[in-house]
């Protein structure tokens, strides 16, 4: 049976669940972020010439793709502190969560890469360009519109894969709605505004989605207008 909410026992839940919120927005927010160069940087490695640099990049994929968040977790919070390296419980969660989103991430940018039309790489080395720039003027601006759906996806998934961090000490959302629960005993209120609040965080997260969705696809400059004739007219003329 639910309990009567009443506004006032709302807002004294609110404000003993505060602290807990400001931590899962931050392990959100600065994972995310963190999570986004990760993907970047091991989805363009796992495309590399180089076979050692894409065998790297796929072993690091596997490896946080293929073993247990919890498992991470414990292991850099309580297994590296014996090779001498120690971790804050704070920088251990952003660590893992942020690896762990990316390696996920990553066959995202992959996959986005390589539904870029191949013309454009051919187009592109035949101007002379260097790898780097081919990556981050041509082939990213283009798959970027592919990337962005599914990283909102996967921001929400960690989003809601936070609660997790508090087996190493650290007092998110979930954590304080559960001691509040324990020490009134008013499981439906609690989990009430706890339900609220993770849906609330992930429209936030799913609005943002759809706002950079809209960011233009290229930003064009008179430069990168002239490389695109360019390359529009080495396409029309090639055999």
């Amino acid at each position: 049976m639910v309990t009567s909410l009443a506004p006032q026992q709302i807002g004294e839940y609110l404000r003993l669940l505060s602290s807990g919120i400001q931590v899962t927005i931050t392990l959100t927010v600065v994972s995310g972020l963190l999570c986004i160069v990760v993907a970047v940087v091991a989805g363009v490695a796992r495309l590399s010439n180089w076979r050692v640099i894409r065998t790297s990049a796929g072993i690091f994929i596997e490896f946080f793709r293929g073993t247990n968040a919890i498992v991470q977790l414990f292991w850099a919070f309580y297994s590296l502190p014996l090779l001498g390296i120690y971790l804050s419980p704070m920088s251990a969660a952003i660590i893992v969560l942020s690896l762990n989103a990316g390696a996920y991430g990553a066959e995202i940018v992959r996959g986005a890469i390589q539904a870029v039309p191949l013309g454009q790489r051919e187009a592109s080395m035949a101007l002379n360009m260097k790898s780097t720039t081919m990556i981050t003027r041509v082939i990213l601006p283009q798959a970027y519109p592919a990337m962005v759906p599914p990283f909102t996806n996967l921001l929400i998934e960690l989003l809601k894969t936070t609660p997790l961090v508090s087996l190493i000490t650290i007092s998110d959302m979930t954590f304080v709605g559960d001691t509040i629960r324990t020490r009134t005993g008013d499981n439906d209120t609690v989990f009430i505004l706890l339900f609220v609040l993770y849906f609330a965080l992930a429209i936030c997260i799913a609005a943002l989605g759809r706002m950079l969705e809209r960011i233009p696809k290229y930003r064009r400059t008179p430069s990168t207008s002239r490389r695109q004739a360019r390359v529009k007219h080495d396409l029309e003329v090639a055999p």
